[in-house]
């Protein structure tokens, strides 16, 4: 008797990690697999920021209990620092995505977010709701309940204690408690019930330990015979992993490159804790799910597909996993008939992916380069092979997916261990550009605006490009789509796989971010054009501030071939009077406007990201005067500085620091070391005495913050470093000493210069030194005592010893004026004398 013929489009999921190396399941990860497809229950960790996720507890849930998990995270984490690179602010929360997605890659969670920005350190939820537009954000948390549908819903921090860590962390427990209570209702938030339903989670927890009770004594009190805390052994061995829970864990949070998360694994038992906080109280007081039916027999109809899968999982066949292919095809085809379309739409994926596995397919579309231009067109390598010689398996056609679906008939029977071959030429329409869609559109201090409802959430951009490859598996009908790849060799490097991407026709940059002027003099300003096609001509135009001029107009632009990139330079007349602006540069081609920067984010640990932001860059005429002239740059953990002290006419030369000696240090006017040097640059502690020399002996050196954390900056007199910050960057500040040469040489700083700065005032403060150092700066956050640590300045010998917590780092590369004469004089200090006598020479 024919079998029923079924016919299913499967559209790749939210949580797809795209564009990477396709995977190749083993029998032990099919097995796996399978397991996983036979608990239906549902976890949801809640926290605010990458980082914050309990790595150990998402692991447990997903590949011990077998449960869909997933992490929201309020946040991007955009307000942190980058510890691989110069990327801050939104490029920062492009990267910490991709490091989460890499993460749950390896501890088998999803990702999901809000619109939240992460606009910084809070030190209150009351101040991170200012910020953040509550209502939004609420709403978002709700609409992730909705949507993913957890049985139990896990927070990292807990909702009772604000004030005593990060706002932005009891925040999310806050919303998260609210939500809970809200997810059911149909009066709130009515908008988002044209896409999804309304749920009711049954249980809430906080993942607790000692550390929120400030030792372990009182962790113990506080437990002990309680019914509300749960326990779990989260230190487990996977044997068809070869790992243990914990190292699994480790390898996950080591993801997050950027904030230095690299760490060693580790393995043997450890607990972990969650207190109960509302909803059904579990049952069981060592099983979170407990009372939850997990089974099949959860969704009508499911109990047929259970007594299917539940004896494939029982006598599974490790050498021979196609053996299940009959089984795991019948199980699929009652599965696409479940009236529970939330099931339905997670468990059809799942099961695909294994008869995928289990057939020994390998699919794959690749373009013929990594991006294209919209109305143009490409050409697609399909790769399609099965290795299986027992199942009939056709390939009856393909469906190229972009803003319209090409089907191709093919009618091609894969033949085993036999691969088929063919390019498909694609006409590509006026599609969107490949675009992080919460930077499309302009964002506020504190929330992303993303105005499609069915986007909000999701980890990144769904790729537009793909392909369905639709196949009859002895005779049932399975349909497994793809995202274009691109797929290449470097001889260094071997097999690569990039996104496929939509980009603009022609991109612009500017050299220069931001751009100083010290005087009337014009200066000539590069602006790189880059092609995204063959044969690019247009013209290219710089605008300018009222009161400022660019010579000349225009520029004619023609560029031949795809990729390449060429520089024009404009001359820019400031204004008379001090002032700030923005350039902007675009191309006009036929009439059509590209105003657009392509920043490239392409490190190792993550796919490369391509991100379109506007071409521009910030311009100021400011009135600034200097002492010195030859600076010397001790890098640290990644900033603009150096090229921003250039913009004001010093000379700076980046300093290696196996190369410090006393000889190397004596032509710098000043030494300037950079944020979390003393973090992260282990040679610094071996070369702190010739640092320390140079400042004895007339130098003059410059040491920005560092983290508290078990560090030791060298510094010549006791200094204690501190997790002191002011968050408010308009908080006031108060100059202690105004008659000290940091204030007014060679510029007079004044209360004014402290406008306008960004994201905060400075962190990492010390709070502890000795009489030798005087503090010139006072500011202090809403409620707090002043703090007087940010500028301490030291007489060390002959020279000047200077340590700052002030956020330099943020304030020069965003062109704040006050920041940078406050920086030119800390570079001038001792250096009065010598312009002097230099004048009287004159």
């Amino acid at each position: 008797m024919k079998k029923q013929i079924l016919f299913v489009l499967l559209f790749a999921t939210s949580f797809q990690i795209f564009s990477q190396e396709p995977k190749k399941l083993n029998s032990n990860q099919i097995y796996e697999k399978i397991q996983k497809l036979n608990f239906l229950g549902t976890a949801l960790y809640v926290a605010a920021h990458p980082d914050d996720e309990n790595t150990r507890l998402i692991s447990y849930l997903s590949n011990k209990i077998k449960a869909r998990t997933a992490y929201l995270s309020l946040t991007r984490g955009d307000g942190g620092q980058n510890l691989i690179g110069p990327e801050i602010r939104e490029l920062l929360g492009v990267i910490r995505t991709q490091e989460l997605l890499a993460a749950r890659g390896v501890d088998g969670g999803e990702q999901l977010f809000t619109r939240a920005n992460d606009f910084g350190y809070s030190k209150h939820p009351d101040e991170t709701l200012d910020i953040w537009d509550e209502e939004k954000v609420l709403g978002d948390v709700v609409w992730a309940i909705r949507n993913f549908k957890p049985d139990v819903i896990i927070n990292r921090f807990d909702h009772r204690t604000p004030g005593t860590t990060h706002g932005h962390h009891t925040t999310s427990a806050m919303l998260s408690m609210e939500a809970f209570d809200l997810v059911g209702d149909k009066s709130k938030y009515p908008e988002q019930l044209k896409y999804t339903d309304t749920w009711q989670p049954k249980r809430l927890f906080f993942n607790t330990s000692w550390w929120f009770y400030g030792s372990q004594e009182r962790f113990k009190k506080a437990t002990k015979g309680n019914p509300k805390f749960i326990s779990m052994d989260v230190g487990v061995y996977y044997p068809l992993k070869g790992l243990s829970n914990n190292e699994i864990a480790a390898i996950a949070s080591s993801q997050h490159l950027c904030q230095g998360f690299g760490r060693l694994t580790t393995r043997g038992s450890q607990p972990e804790y969650v207190e109960f906080l509302k909803g059904e109280a579990p049952r069981d007081s060592s099983d979170i799910f407990a009372g939850i039916n997990t089974t099949w027999n959860r969704v009508e109809g499911g109990g047929e597909i259970g007594d299917i899968l539940y004896d494939i999982e029982k006598n599974f066949d490790f050498v021979n996993p196609s053996k299940h292919l009959p089984q795991l095809l019948k199980a699929y085809s009652k599965i696409t008939l479940l009236k529970d379309s939330h099931w339905k739409s997670i468990k059809l994926p799942q099961i695909v992916e294994i008869i995928e596995a289990c057939a020994g397919l390998y699919l794959e579309a690749s373009a013929s380069s990594s991006s294209a231009v919209p109305s143009s067109e490409i050409s697609i390598n399909i790769e399609a092979l099965s290795r299986n010689p027992n199942t009939n398996i056709v390939l009856e056609s393909t469906s190229f997916i972009t803003d319209k679906i090409l089907t191709v008939v093919k009618d091609m029977d894969l033949v085993n261990n036999q691969r088929q071959r063919f390019a498909q030429k694609l006409k590509l329409g006026d599609l969107n550009y490949t675009d992080p869609y919460w930077l499309t559109s302009k964002w506020s201090l504190g929330m992303y605006r993303v105005e499609d409802q069915t986007m909000i959430g999701k980890p990144e951009t769904p790729r537009i490009a793909k392909v369905a490859f639709n196949l009859s598996i002895d005779e049932y009908k399975i349909s497994i789509e793809k995202d274009v790849v691109y797929r290449y060799s470097k001889r260094d490097k071997g097999e690569l796989y990039e996104p496929f991407e939509i980009l603009p026709r022609v991109t612009t940059k500017l050299k220069e971010k931001v751009i100083l002027f010290t005087n009337n003099e014009p200066k000539k300003v590069v602006v790189s054009v880059k092609s995204g096609a063959n044969k690019v001509k247009g013209a290219l135009e710089l605008s300018a501030p009222n009161g400022w001029k660019v010579s000349p107009k225009f520029i004619d632009v023609s560029i031949e071939q795809k990729g390449d990139e060429q520089s024009f330079e404009f001359t820019v007349t400031p204004s008379n009077n001090e002032s700030e602006g923005k350039l902007q540069a675009q191309v006009i081609i036929d009439g059509k406007k590209y105003h657009k920067e392509l920043v490239e984010i392409n490190y190792s640990h993550i796919p490369k990201q391509s991100v379109l932001l506007d071409s521009e860059a910030k311009v100021v005429r400011l009135d600034i005067k200097r002492g010195g002239n030859f600076i010397g740059y001790i890098k640290g953990a990644g900033d603009a500085i150096p090229e921003s002290l250039e913009q004001i006419g010093y000379k700076v030369k980046s300093i290696n620091p196996e190369e410090i000696n006393a000889e190397n240090l004596k032509q710098f006017d000043a030494i300037v070391v950079g944020i979390r040097a003393y973090n992260t640059v282990s040679e610094l502690k071996y070369k702190q005495k010739f640092l320390l020399d140079y400042v004895e002996n007339g130098g003059n050196m410059i040491v920005q913050y560092n983290t508290s954390r078990r560090v030791d900056v060298g510094a010549p007199f006791s200094l204690s470093l501190s997790r002191d910050r002011v968050t408010d960057e308009n908080a006031k500040v108060t100059i202690l000493e105004k008659n000290h040469s940091v204030m007014n040489f060679p510029n007079q700083i004044t209360e004014k210069d402290f406008e306008g700065w960004v994201q905060e005032r400075g962190l990492y403060f010390p709070n502890q030194w000795s009489s030798e150092y005087v503090p010139i700066l006072s500011m202090q956050d809403k409620g707090e005592t002043a703090k007087k640590g940010s500028l301490l300045i030291a007489k060390y010998g002959k020279g000047n010893y200077i340590y700052t917590g002030l956020s330099f780092f943020r304030e020069l590369p965003a062109g704040v004026s006050g920041a940078y004469k406050l920086f030119a004089n800390m570079l001038s200090v001792g250096k009065e004398s010598v312009i002097v006598n230099e004048k009287i020479k004159q």
